[in-house]
């Protein structure tokens, strides 16, 4: 073997020299990986594990730096040639150290030398020195991007190791609820299992807490008659079609003609004595919006002079009366009335506004008039977005900081201010509950404090102290509420809002956090006796619960098929009995109303409130579809040779609830759509079993939907008739601009009808105050209109 090879890397000829080592060529992750790079940028390795860029040890890839030498750079030996005697006189103790893949003219040189020492005793400067500090600095500043690219990537690996959801959409075309598109989200991890997330349905998008979550698992009845709905002359079809078209000639006989100016007449000062203290003694309770004493000086006034009134304080009475029609009697006889009130409140508060009316007794009308809307149901399901603008009137007005940010305030204004505030906030989560909606608030937006402990009379003492915790005030609910807030608003944004992802394990904590708040609610208010309304407390419970219920109705479905969910399946069964119970046993009160119609306990109360619409109406009948779920799952996860035993208190939820359904319509309910489902689910689950056959059940299903529809177009029939002859003066004709000819014409009666009411003079001149009872068909296909997609239970 030839030792005396001069190539790069061998000894010389004398054996004394070191090795010198070849400059590294690879990338810094080829490298470190101990693997071939083909020295490009990105080379094929990176490029494959998709990173963005090549880290090689010098500023360039060895192509990239062979390109610049080909194209102009030097080579080595003309270098030395040009460079001449002054490289070839270098001193012999001076070595050149090769900081990487440097091109050779930009390779530094350190001095081994020792240099001549300066009469001060300090070392003169060299270009070698200078030089040298410079490429430290330039060595330091790579490392640095080099720490920050490899931080990077770490962080890049561990989010990609985190399950990322699949999401796909899937569309449901049905003649008996409409269109819907459902949002489904899967993890890897869920072995298939999806979570509804949202829902679409006539161009609305609700979010997991809206009650139509649950409707989804009743698909396979709307699958199996959707044949039978589609044959011509089909029975059911034209039944629902029928009773659709009296519930809107129903609807348009209550609703004024738009705009209603605000006049004086009102009932009765006995009746609206009565409507005023049916809302005084249940929402005002809970949601505190009013002084009393204040406004009863003012009612009083109002009905012993007779002079001109401020405009204001007539709204706030009218509303404050629409709402108090809902407790007044079991027949909600008032309903007319209530329905009229509301739209001259509306009417008058659509006027432009001017910064006069931008005041307490301003918000204070507009809290009221979303209270009444919700309540007896004029376009309830819009809520959320009057909620929006209610918002945004009290941040306005300042209302989101705290009174001891703003100088100058009274007792009286302060603690007025706070109230607002907090029932601003509760109507805008409950709204947010109601619609899917996200709640679009945060505490971190507002820092104004909960109310004070104080009784209505103690705000005119300008000194008062706010009395104990354990002693009650007309404040007291309210504050107890609001400590639940911070948790019930989390659930808002984890069901309906868009970022958050619906994991278990973050819906297990939640519900430990709201428990823990809702004992320490309780023990609080155990702590009152006696002296605690009974309203109060059922309401409490109520709202508490919704929230319980609806945190887990996401993970109801996927626990028939995974173990991992039996927590939320437990949750979901219990509550939603509590919940219908609870409604039960105060409607049971006032099943005979002529008994005592005048009854004022707290239990009757919230049963009317039940039987009269919006938030009360929708729980119960949500419970109860969650129920029948349950009873559905027990008969197919049954295995023994014997009859199914189903739990006996199930069973009676169910069939309470049909009758609860059927009375809401004797009440004025329009949409028949509820209780029709309900039958339906019903008369599956009576099928099952019995152990019909599958094939079988759409018959039955199809017989069981024409007994409801011609029982409930014989009670429309009789409401439209009474209708009629209360409101001579207010037809169909007046307030659509159109009649209604035989609903056997079909199709060519819906397009005619359709086309008509379009370019009727109300649509004309006001199209944006077209209401559903206003048949308001803009944004709906014809399809959906004519078989009546309006959500189930809903007006």
């Amino acid at each position: 073997m030839d030792h005396t090879n001069n190539s790069e890397g061998a000894l010389t000829a004398s054996g004394t020299n070191p090795r010198r080592r070849r400059p590294p060529v690879s990338c810094l992750l080829c490298r470190q990986r101990k693997i071939r790079c083909n020295r490009e940028d990105p080379c094929s390795n990176c490029a494959r594990a998709k990173n963005g860029k090549c880290v090689y040890q010098s500023a360039q890839s060895p192509r990239q730096q062979r390109s610049g030498r080909n194209e102009g750079q030097p080579s080595q030996s003309q270098s030395q040639s040009q460079s001449g005697p002054t490289q070839a006189s270098q001193p012999p103790h001076e070595s050149v150290i090769n900081f990487g893949n440097s091109p050779p003219e930009t390779r530094p040189t350190i001095s081994s030398r020792v240099s001549q020492t300066a009469p001060n005793g300090s070392t003169p400067p060299t270009p070698a020195t200078h030089s040298s500090t410079s490429e430290i600095e330039r060595l330091k500043t790579k490392v640095r991007q080099l720490e920050t690219q490899l931080a990077r990537s770490e962080r890049g690996s561990l989010e990609s190791s985190v399950p990322t959801p699949v999401s796909d959409y899937e569309t449901l075309h049905s003649h008996l609820a409409g269109t819907f598109q459902f949002h489904n989200e899967s993890f890897p991890s869920n072995q298939g299992l999806t979570i509804r997330r949202s829902f679409l349905h006539k161009k609305r998008c609700f979010g997991q807490s809206h009650w139509i979550s649950s409707m989804a698992l009743f698909r396979d009845i709307v699958v199996s008659i959707e044949p039978y709905l589609m044959e011509e002359g089909s029975k059911a079809l034209l039944g629902l079609q029928k009773c659709k078209h009296l519930g809107r000639k129903i609807k348009a006989q209550r609703t004024p003609q738009w705009p209603v100016p605000i006049t004086k007449e009102l009932p009765t000062k006995d009746i609206c004595d009565r409507l005023l203290d049916g809302y005084l003694r249940t929402f005002e309770t809970v949601y505190r919006v009013l002084h009393v004493p204040s406004f009863k000086k003012d009612y009083e006034v109002f009905w012993s002079s007779e002079a001109r009134h401020d405009p204001l304080f007539l709204v706030q009475l009218k509303l404050v009366l629409a709402i108090g029609c809902a407790t007044y009697d079991d027949q909600i006889s008032l309903r007319s009335s209530a329905v009229h009130f509301i739209y001259e409140a509306q009417t008058w508060l659509s006027e432009p506004e001017t910064k006069s009316r931008l005041g307490i007794p301003f918000l204070q009308a507009q809290i009221l008039l979303l209270v009444a809307r919700e309540l007896l149901g004029v376009d309830g399901g819009m809520i959320w977005v009057a909620a929006g603008t209610l918002v945004r009137t009290a941040v306005y007005m300042g209302l989101h900081r705290d009174p001891i940010q703003i100088p100058n305030m009274s007792r009286f204004a302060s603690e007025m201010h706070r109230r607002l505030w907090n029932t601003v906030l509760e109507i805008c989560l409950q709204s947010s509950m109601e619609s899917g909606g996200a709640p679009l608030i945060s505490p971190e937006e507002f820092d104004t404090q909960p109310p004070g402990n104080f009784d209505d009379d103690d705000l005119s003492v300008e000194h008062s102290l706010p009395h104990p915790e354990t002693q009650l005030t007309s404040a007291s609910i309210a504050i107890n509420l609001r400590r639940t807030f911070p948790m019930r608003l989390a659930i808002a944004n984890f069901l309906n809002g868009v970022v958050i992802q619906s994991s278990y394990e973050e819906a297990i904590r939640l519900d430990a956090r709201l428990r823990v708040a809702y004992k320490e609610m309780r023990r609080t208010i155990q702590l009152y006796g006696t002296a605690a309304g009974q309203f109060e407390i059922l309401m409490l419970d109520f709202l508490i619960r919704r929230y319980l219920i609806s945190l887990h109705i996401p993970f109801f479905g996927p626990s028939f098929l995974e173990t991992t969910y039996a927590f939320s399946r437990s949750v979901v069964v219990d509550t939603a009995t509590k919940m219908f119970n609870c409604t039960q046993k105060t409607s049971t009160a006032i099943s005979n109303s002529s008994v005592n119609r005048n009854m004022k306990s707290p239990q009757t109360d919230f049963g009317r409130l039940t039987m009269c619409g919006g938030f009360f109406h929708t729980a119960p009948m949500h419970c109860t579809f969650l129920i029948a779920v349950e009873l559905r799952n027990q008969i197919l996860e049954e295995e023994g040779l014997g009859p199914v035993c189903l739990r006996p208190d199930l069973v009676s939820v169910l069939h309470d609830a049909q009758t609860m359904a059927l009375k809401s319509i004797e009440l004025g309910e329009t949409n028949i759509k509820g209780y029709l489902f309900m039958a339906l689910v019903s008369t599956q689950l009576d099928a099952l079993m019995q152990g019909i056959a599958r094939e079988e059940i759409p018959k039955l299903l199809i017989k069981a939907a024409e007994d409801v529809e011609e029982k409930c177009l014989s009670i429309l029939e009789v409401m439209a008739a009474k209708g009629q002859k209360e409101n001579p003066g207010v037809s169909t004709e007046a307030v659509s601009g159109t009649s209604f000819p035989d609903m056997g014409d079909g199709w060519d009666f819906m397009v005619s009808l359709r086309l008509s009411i379009a370019f009727s003079p109300i649509a004309l001149t006001c199209p944006d105050q077209m209401t559903d009872g206003s048949f308001n068909f803009a944004d709906m296909d014809l399809p959906s209109w004519v078989l009546g997609s309006a959500p189930f239970g809903i007006p």
